[in-house]
């Protein structure tokens, strides 16, 4: 009795220890994972989309902070996202509330992205060499210029539920991938909503029929589970607001901003025929990777998998042929290109063939004989250069030093600028916008510079419009693209008098803030910034003739 006892203590110890030693190595791969993600995208904020969501969701916690800026005080898409992650904006500044929106998206993302390659390749720290190739593909093999791991914005967290959905997917908790597809839709409606629509593509072609004694039997359990009802409960919160954003709109003002929003303002992510040629070909080699992986990958888990990457292709392929109608009937296909068809694809496909491509390598049992020799040398070669791309790709924005939002590659015309001359332009950004901060009122609004996207971040005054900082309800959309055409068609203000005088009765704009490598050393307007000692090649501020 008592050597029972004994034994059975000791079975119960080594259970425990092999537990936690389990445990032990997740967290320490999590921790990894976010190291990585650290190296690759920890910039100085703000990132290029957390001068456009933070700002944001500042203003959606506090209704008064640059109230008369267009953009800030506009309608609101994202609202769970400027809920959850804006509410730091109220105790610390812009760039703590970014990085500690980086954390939590990142911890998501590393989470998600854990579970499911453990899900599919029962390999410790499998996930860090899935993470690399996954960034590589994201960056360099693009059709519509996605990312996923960047800074703060309502599509990581969404991207780090989809994640947690594809495991359970991965394993046939059906239950499970409608609930965490739903809660992706609650951040970034169209991350979710698409997600779901893969998903959905995946449980038709491996689950809905099913041939027993020769005869076909649908199995709908999957779909009608409680799952997809709590998961649709959860997108309301991610479509509601977006659909009361249009609710409000004429026939005539929906066609006229869907053209402004899918022809002009973002036509490089959603209109077909503005893709460059080489990114059909890099974005094409990564869709043949994958086919070419699922044809080897024989067991179901790959085979799941496999579906919801075709299902993001999928839907890729329809927005393709969404992209041939602008000719035909330009106004529909500006409504429908909207939705941003081929989002899903830059996000999933490289995903898929870093997971099918190292279960391959390491799970050589699930892979056609003839395929075996093969895979595993491809998948050398691609690790090493995944591994190199990223590392290039680190290199490259830390020596610049400055925040992706601020750098000359995203400032037309100094796309060219040495490291030192954008540091330079930088430091004079930083101060005078810090000069604006002390100096100006805080209801102030001002004409700033054409193609920068940072001056509410730094400065925290209203501007009257940016190329950046686009609406997304139809009548400020609207006024946004009014407003940039009447005052910014060119890259610089005019210094038309005149002109100049009917911005002050318009927009209330006493000042203009201008970039001096474009419009000279001097104005003939009266300059209040820089005086006396005050020292700023860069940018200047002259005060707007009164009426």
């Amino acid at each position: 009795m008592i050597h029972d006892e004994t034994q059975g203590r000791e079975t119960f110890l080594r259970t425990q220890t092999r537990e936690t030693f389990l445990w032990t190595g997740v967290i320490i791969e999590i921790a990894l994972l976010m190291l990585l993600f650290y190296v690759y995208a920890g910039d100085p904020a703000p990132h290029v989309n957390e001068a456009h969501y933070l700002v944001k969701a500042k203003n959606y916690w506090d209704a008064t902070w640059c109230e008369q800026d267009l953009f800030a005080a506009s309608g609101k898409a994202h609202t769970t996202f400027y809920f959850l992650f804006g509410w730091p904006t109220r105790f610390v500044s812009l760039a703590a509330t970014a990085w500690i929106g980086r954390i939590v998206g990142w911890l998501m993302l590393a989470i998600g992205l854990c579970k499911l390659t453990r899900a599919l390749i029962p390999i410790p720290f499998a996930s860090l060499v899935v993470a690399v190739i996954w960034i590589a593909g994201v960056e360099y093999g693009n059709l519509a210029g996605e990312w996923v791991v960047g800074g703060i914005e309502a599509k990581v967290p969404a991207y780090g539920l989809v994640l947690l959905g594809l495991a359970a997917l991965v394993h046939r908790q059906w239950n499970w991938v409608w609930t965490w597809m739903g809660a992706a839709a609650s951040f970034h409606v169209l991350t979710g909503g698409w997600s779901v629509i893969a998903a959905m593509v995946c449980y038709a072609v491996t689950e809905l029929r099913r041939v027993d004694d020769g005869r076909t039997k649908w199995q709908w359990q999957g779909l009608l589970c409680p799952g997809l009802f709590i998961g649709g409960a959860l997108a309301l919160f991610g479509l509601l607001p977006a659909l009361w954003l249009t609710s409000a709109a004429s026939a005539e003002d929906s066609v006229a901003a869907a053209q402004i929003y899918s022809y002009t303002r973002i036509s490089h992510h959603l209109t077909p025929a503005m893709f460059p040629w080489s990114w059909y070909a890099r974005h094409g080699v990564l869709v043949a990777a994958m086919l070419g992986l699922g044809w080897a990958m024989r067991d179901t888990l790959s085979r799941r998998l496999f579906w919801f990457g075709c299902g993001a292709a999928g839907i890729a392929a329809v927005g393709l042929l969404i992209g041939m109608l602008p000719s035909v009937m330009p106004d529909l296909a500006a409504k429908l290109l909207r939705f941003y068809w081929f989002r899903l694809t830059d996000a999933v496909v490289p995903l898929v063939v870093g997971l099918l491509l190292l279960r391959g390598s390491y799970a050589l049992q699930d892979l056609r004989a003839e395929s075996q020799e093969t895979v595993r040398r491809v998948a050398h070669w691609i690790i090493a250069g995944a591994i190199g791309l990223v590392g290039w790709s680190t290199y490259e924005r830390g020596r610049i030093g400055i925040p992706p939002s601020a750098s000359d590659r995203l400032l037309r015309p100094y796309a060219d600028s040495s490291v030192t001359e954008q540091r330079a332009a930088y430091a004079d950004w930083l101060a005078v916008c810090q000069w604006i901060r002390v100096a100006m009122p805080e209801n102030e609004v001002l004409l700033t510079p054409r193609h920068q996207q940072s001056f509410k971040w730094y400065a925290e005054r209203a501007e009257v419009v940016n190329w950046k900082d686009v609406p997304q309800d139809a009548a400020s959309l609207i006024e946004w693209d009014r407003r940039f055409r009447e005052v910014l068609p060119n890259a610089r203000v005019t210094i038309n008098y005149a002109k100049l005088q009917q911005y002050h009765s318009r927009y209330g704009v006493r000042f203009m803030l201008v970039d001096r490598r474009i419009t000279g050393a001097n104005l003939p307007l009266i300059r209040v910034y820089p005086m006396a000692d005050e020292i700023n090649e860069t940018y200047a501020v002259y005060e707007l003739p009164h009426p």
